[in-house]
């Protein structure tokens, strides 16, 4: 026997070498580590009264948590020593083959029986799984609304539904609170090692690392949803890590390798689990090769905000911005503060797209949901257009669908609507029925259910899930864009077929391939020298073929041109049929007269309209008419510079959109602009000039003629009537082209007249054909006569009194030098010295426009000189500020309204709120059968008493906060609290059969245990102890009032019920035989006692229970105190012949 022994301890390997047959008699242990396990037999079973005696070693506990599998009842405390113990092997049996009942053999069985455990990993196959869920869920509103308590009850409760998984198998869950702080996490998740037997989390990536080596030393399984560092995928280093979705960078990657977007820019909020997350993520894409150009933090404020984007605007190259934050869809007030403020700054162009981060870890709805945030914010709804929403994919149904589902199922209590849960409550619902899958996969291949099994098990699951996508870990993502009309989600693809709308119909620039091939090293977006060899490659092969081609190019050019400059939308010469003219005799088409009076009225003088305006596609345009004569044909230099002109395109140069010819006329076509030219407007007496204007006008010529010799245009033809002013005061450069339009159509010279000539340079008045050619030089020289008109307001040379011929005459033939003579009283000395640096006799002493609009900014001091466009800009201000504030306080009103929908639903029940909205009567409703609660705190008239009315508020505030979190668990309804009594009822006003009997008593446990150990804070050494009262029966419920108006409940049935509470004891749920009776006819397993007779005030005396549990509820219920029996029940009124008869004990009874 001792041999035998040593061997079995020395080789533990030999268990599963020899045959055994469970007999199939033996009972199954209760301490067992599995309830598929081979159980003890009978001579080998350990009573419960001896599992506290009969630790294991240390070395057997470091590697066995099988206590954590067991039931809670069976679990030791965290405060205890864990226990482990596990039924023996099916060799230990044939050991022993003359072993014989006693107890000295027994201890001796058990020794080598403990000691043996010591040698083997600990064989999870329990029959109890508790699963973590592990989250920052009171950190935040948004995390809060996911519900996760909720999310794991519902998958929980389908687990328990099949078959297939809680077969062996009952599954339990607890939500821990993750802290806030990532300094202080991984020092709460070591507490939650004995408190769950896998964890759904850590949602903070700031320390999965961490947990997983954790975890790993527990033998558990962590299956995250928010973990990103790539070091976790290491199957040797983190053996019980699994993912429970796609790694979230993996997917971000996809879609960067397929636009080919490299450059990344990561903004986070300053929450602690939000900068982890931008962090993690830089630095796994960094990892694959990324550059991550910045990783900016910004606070949930205007001027953050700002400075934030600021940066990302003065990094080069980005195209992408991961946005770590809550999404605004959800309700995240700091992306939409962003994108806004992005709208405001112009970055809303199509060179940024922003990626909210958070939607890749849930399924965003998008089938039939619009979207308040977007359709009630018409800027949040253009900014949005820039975002690429990547989420999970729901091809069959939305998550909001499948939440009202539920709700309509029962299995969700209908306290919140499915737009008001988040959609990370699916995440955690499908993590848990994941885990759930991946402990059933390992039952099935009869391995130890230890976490490195769990962890490996899953990777190829296939089940479905919340929104009835079939397999978790293969589920593809879609890429959403908004419908900028509507506000309503559009999924554009699947990581396929790629049809994407942009701001501004472009968009971000691709980046250099280089950056997705592994292996290649890239540095400024673009390998160098497979560049090079490209550029010099591709020269010398364009060299040799535009020597071939050449010909074959040059002619079908002319061609090209010719139709050019007769079809498309952007022709050239223009017909009758392209213009309407005022007369109605030079028309083909219906005379505008009417409404050419009334939009151009006041603008210009009559006769000129009459002469010039016509209506262009959709618009007024100018006729330039050329000298009579007739155009016979267009030739190829005349082609040349309508071209030319075509391409001039500036705020200050008046645009060229034509050439007409028909019916004898013939004229260059531009832009109406109805102020007039600038020489209208100087002699316009009712329009006041100030200097400011006055600048601001010189300002607009002085770029639009910088823009034209940029482009090597000279205008020849400069003066004030050839300057026009558009309806916001922007002068444009127009008439350009003119002379070289009749010079390359063969036009005879002929000679200006003087008044003409007066803005001409000297050195051209000295050819022979002066107003025929221009330059550079002459361009400055006209600009300086213009700015004496300007400044003086009045015509050229005016202050000489001299005719126009004698003037032209002096300043060709000098000296003495004519030029204008300006009073410093006008302008500024630093204008006027510009302008005589301008007219300057010689054309090389002349600055050039970059050098005039250098010297006229200084004479401005910086300052912006067009105060039409500032009086623009303030009203245009004015006007989005006074759409902010109606867009603010429509959404505060939404918002408002919203919250008094809610309170009212709070107060009422949502039946009867949306019929007192609607206007309706509510009539009162009869039901024949309600089950009621009522409870007290047990001396709150001392605790009053001893509390300032503050603490007294905060206590009950605290104390019915817990009420409420429990009873949204449970079909129940609030009816009302009064002092320190608390009131709730199940089947009013929606009827549940007879369920709400059980309905009230699930809730009634649930609200005991958590009396046990709630504090108060100000007395914490006080406890708080409740009565509580059930009954059940009929009842009345109706509106009552019109002020403040109640959802009451009226009938014998309330007084009951507030008698059985009155007369019930501390730590007690007081139950009526009512009650009991439908709970017996349910069959759930509720226990009861017997309480005797009890007298109720004003209905007499009753026999009454005690509700002390129920058949798998774990949870711990408070002890109640020991109280001596009332003097009626010493000395019944009823029977005097029982005075002396003892009590007897209360009866137990399980309903």
């Amino acid at each position: 026997m001792r041999r035998q022994r040593r061997a079995f301890l020395a080789s533990p390997q030999t268990w599963k070498q020899r045959p055994h047959k469970t007999p199939d008699a033996y009972p199954e242990s209760p301490i067992s580590c599995s309830s598929s396990s081979s159980p003890l037999p009978p001579h080998l079973h350990l009573p419960h009264p001896l599992l506290p005696s009969s630790p294991l070693p240390c070395a057997c506990l470091s590697s066995c948590p099988v206590n954590h599998f067991l039931p809670p009842q069976l679990s030791p405390s965290a405060s205890s020593r864990p226990t482990c113990f596990s039924p023996p092997p099916p060799s230990l049996l044939h050991l022993f083959p003359s072993f014989r009942p006693s107890l000295h053999g027994l201890l001796r069985v058990l020794l080598v029986l403990l000691a043996s455990l010591c040698f083997l990993p600990c064989p999870v196959q329990a029959g109890w799984f508790r699963v973590g869920v592990v989250g920052p869920w009171g950190c935040d509103p948004l995390f809060a609304k996911a519900l996760p308590s909720v999310a794991a009850q519902l998958a929980v409760n389908r687990i328990s539904k099949d078959p297939s998984l809680s077969y062996s198998t009952t599954f339990d869950y607890v939500v821990l609170q993750e802290p806030c702080q990532t300094s202080k996490a991984l020092d709460t998740f070591l507490g939650f090692y004995t408190k769950a037997s896998g964890y759904v989390g850590p949602a903070n990536p700031g320390y999965c690392e961490a947990a997983s080596m954790l975890s790993k030393g527990w033998n558990k399984a962590v299956f995250p949803w928010g973990c990103v560092d790539y070091e976790l995928d290491d199957i040797r280093s983190h053996p019980t890590f699994a993912r429970s979705m796609p790694k979230p960078t993996s997917v971000l990657l996809k879609v960067m390798r397929h636009f080919r977007w490299a450059h990344v820019a990561i903004i986070s909020s300053s929450d602690d689990i939000w900068l982890e997350t931008a962090n993690k993520v830089a630095n796994s894409l960094r990892n694959d090769g990324m550059p991550v150009k910045l990783v900016a933090i910004t606070e949930n404020t205007p001027d953050g905000v700002r400075g934030t984007l600021a940066k990302i605007r003065k990094m080069k190259h980005i195209r992408m911005v991961i946005l770590c934050m809550h999404s605004v869809l959800i309700g995240g007030r700091l992306q939409k503060l962003l994108l806004e403020t992005a709208y405001d700054m112009q970055l809303i162009d199509g060179s940024l797209v922003f990626v909210p981060y958070d939607a890749l870890l849930y399924s965003l709805p998008y089938r039939n949901v619009s979207y308040p945030a977007l359709r009630s914010n018409s800027k949040l709804l253009r900014a949005y257009d820039a975002v690429l929403t990547i989420t999970i994919n729901s091809p069959e149904t939305s998550f909001y669908e499948a939440y009202e589902e539920a709700m309509e199922r029962g299995e969700v209590a209908r306290t919140l609507m499915p737009q008001q849960v988040s959609p990370l409550f699916g995440t955690i619902y499908s993590s848990v029925l994941f885990m759930a899958h991946a402990v059933r996969s390992v039952k099935e291949s009869g391995e130890w259910m230890s976490g490195g099994n769990l962890a490996r098990h899953p990777r190829n699951l296939d089940f479905q899930v919340l929104t009835l996508y079939r397999g978790l870990m293969k589920k593809l993502h879609s890429v959403l864009k908004v419908l900028e009309k509507t506000g309503n989600i559009l999924e554009v693809s699947v990581l396929h077929n790629w049809k994407i709308h942009y701001p501004r119909g472009s968009g971000p620039r691709k980046d250099s391939p280089c950056w997705f091939k592994r292996g290649t090293i890239c540095s400024g977006g673009e390998n160098h020298t497979h560049a090079h060899t490209c550029i010099v490659g591709r020269f010398v092969h364009i060299h040799h073929s535009l020597l071939w081609l050449s010909p074959c190019l040059l002619l079908p050019r002319r061609r090209i041109q010719q139709i050019r400059m007769v079809k498309g939308p952007n022709k050239i010469l223009l017909t009758l049929d392209d213009v309407t003219f005022i007369n109605p005799s030079l028309s083909n088409k219906v005379s505008l007269w009417p409404v050419t009076v009334m939009r151009l009225k006041g603008s210009l003088r009559l006769c000129v309209l009459t002469l010039g305006v016509v209506w262009l596609q959709g618009d007024w345009a100018w006729l330039k008419r050329l000298p009579d004569g007739t155009f016979r044909t267009i030739y190829p230099k005349t082609t040349t510079v309508f071209e030319m002109m075509k391409d001039m395109r500036h705020e200050n140069v008046n645009p060229f959109l034509g050439f007409f010819h028909d019916c004898g006329v013939f004229a260059i076509v531009t832009e109406f602009c109805s102020r007039g030219s600038l020489e209208d407007l100087l002699f316009n007496e009712d329009v006041k000039l100030d200097w400011m204007f006055k600048s601001s006008l010189l300002l607009d010529l002085i770029k639009g003629m910088k823009y034209l010799h940029l482009r090597g245009v000279s205008h020849s033809r400069l003066k004030s009537r050839n300057c026009v002013v558009d309806g916001r005061f922007v002068l444009k450069v127009t008439d350009f082209g003119y002379n070289e339009v009749l010079e390359a159509q063969r036009f005879p010279y002929v000679e200006p007249t003087p008044e003409e000539l007066l803005w001409t340079a000297p050195e051209i008045l000295r050819n022979g054909f002066p107003g025929l050619h221009g330059s550079f030089t002459g361009d400055v020289y006209s600009f300086a006569i213009i700015m004496q008109e300007v400044v003086v307001r009045a015509p050229p040379f005016c202050m000489l009194d001299l005719p126009a011929a004698e003037i032209i005459e002096k300043i060709r033939k000098p000296p003495p030098l004519c030029r204008p003579v300006v009073s410093p009283d006008y302008a500024p000395m630093e204008c006027i010295q510009l302008m005589k640096q301008c007219w300057n006799e010689q054309p090389e002493k002349r600055p050039p426009f970059e050098e005039i609009f250098d010297q006229f900014k200084n004479i401005n001091k910086g300052r912006k000189t067009n105060i039409i466009d500032s009086m623009l800009r303030m009203l245009e201000q004015y006007s989005s500020n006074l759409e902010e504030l109606i867009r603010e306080r429509t959404e505060e009103l939404e918002i408002e309204k919203q919250k008094t929908e809610k309170l009212l639903t709070q107060m009422l029940p949502p039946s009867v709120a949306e019929a007192l909205k609607k206007g309706c009567t509510v009539e009162p409703e009869h039901f024949d059968s309600v089950s009621l609660y009522f409870s007290d705190i047990v001396g709150f008239t001392t605790i009053s008493a001893n509390s300032e009315p503050i603490e007294v508020v905060d206590l009950l505030n605290d104390l019915y906060t817990i009420f409420d979190a429990i009873i949204g668990n449970h079909d129940v309804y609030k009816v009302e609290t009064i002092g320190d009594a608390y009131m709730v009822a199940s089947g009013v006003p929606v009827l549940n059969e007879n369920r709400h009997a059980a309905e009230i008593a699930n809730m009634a446990l649930d609200i005991l245990s958590a009396v046990g150990t709630f504090k108060m804070r100000h007395m914490p050494d006080v406890p708080v102890r409740i009565r509580i009262g059930l009954h059940t029966g009929p009842c009345v419920a109706g509106v009552v009032g019109l002020t403040m108006p109640r959802y009451c409940l009226f009938g014998d049935t309330v007084t009951t019920a507030s008698r059985m509470e009155s007369s019930g004891l501390p730590y007690r749920i007081h139950v009526h035989e009512s009650t009991v009776k439908i709970l017996l006819e349910l069959k759930q397993g509720y226990k009861v006692e017997l309480r005797s007779r009890t007298e109720l005030k004003g209905k007499g005396v009753e026999e009454t229970y005690w509700l002390v549990g129920k058949e798998g509820f774990t949870k711990p219920l408070p002890v109640p105190p020991e109280i001596k029996l009332a003097f009626w029940q010493q000395h019944s009124t009823i029977n005097q012949q029982e005075v002396e008869r003892p009590i007897s004990p209360p009866t137990v009874a399980s309903v």
